[in-house]
């Protein structure tokens, strides 16, 4: 007991105490902002290898970005990325970062159904597939619930069993091999459930988009609820992402 208290008071707590308001290292990337000086619009859309960068206006699809940062290196006055981690949202178009838009990214609750409110405010369980995913946010995943993180403090946890699943996160830009075992641990999971795409292979296929490979069909078939950009995410992304979806709040 003694070493215990030795330790405690040497390390301090592990855990982060208010995840909501958690700070990051400033070499992070997070969310990109957009000045309006002028740049060379081709040079700087032939520099990103997903095509993550519109023009007319231009912007910045954080559900394409790698988040590489080769724009802001090569225009350091035109891109620079924050620290916001607070990137997740529920409505696809809100990825889509504007030249010269400052503001948060946020969900709207108008596209937040009823019923995950009325059944998942105080615990949601969920199961997580790696549709061809390369292990990275996988990895972040497993994170969530560590004891710095500590997920399940707020009743969010993974589990084995579909069946004991609220809804399911959805890794990997959804190869071929895995799009039938895709559809069948969703349809597994009973009613009300809930889907979320969890970084940008899942969300956009990312470098794999238009492969051979790859059979994103069954993501055109059901309403996803929550889309979590990062390649790959962080775990301050999803479970603030997950939280403001369902309204937990500790």
């Amino acid at each position: 007991m003694l070493n215990n208290l030795k330790i405690l008071f040497h390390q301090g707590k592990q855990y982060i105490p208010d995840i909501t308001r958690a700070q990051v290292p400033g070499i992070f990337r997070g969310r990109p902002v957009i000045s309006n000086e002028p740049v060379d619009e081709n040079e700087l859309m032939d520099l990103c290898p997903t095509n993550a960068i519109l023009s007319g206006p231009l912007a910045i699809d954080l559900g394409k970005c790698i988040f590489c940062g080769e724009c802001a290196f090569a225009f350091p006055g035109k891109i620079k990325f924050t620290t916001d981690y607070k990137i997740a949202t529920n409505e696809r178009r809100q990825l889509i970062i504007p030249e010269g838009q400052g503001q948060p990214i946020e969900l709207n609750p108008m596209l937040i159904r009823k019923e995950i409110h009325q059944y998942f405010g105080g615990s949601l369980k969920l199961r997580q597939v790696s549709a061809g995913g390369d292990n990275s946010c996988e990895l972040e995943l497993n994170a969530c619930s560590n004891v710095n993180f500590d997920m399940g403090r707020f009743g969010i946890d993974f589990v084995a069993s579909p069946r004991h699943a609220d809804g399911i996160v959805i890794t990997g830009p959804i190869t071929k091999n895995m799009a039938l075992p895709l559809q069948i641990c969703y349809d597994a999971i009973p009613q009300p459930k809930i889907i979320i795409l969890a970084g940008t292979d899942a969300i956009s296929g990312g470098i794999f988009e238009g492969g051979p490979a790859i059979d994103r069909s069954f993501l055109s078939k059901y309403i996803i609820d929550l889309y979590v950009p990062g390649n790959p995410i962080h775990p301050l992304t999803f479970i603030n992402g997950v939280l403001d979806l369902i309204k937990k709040r500790h």
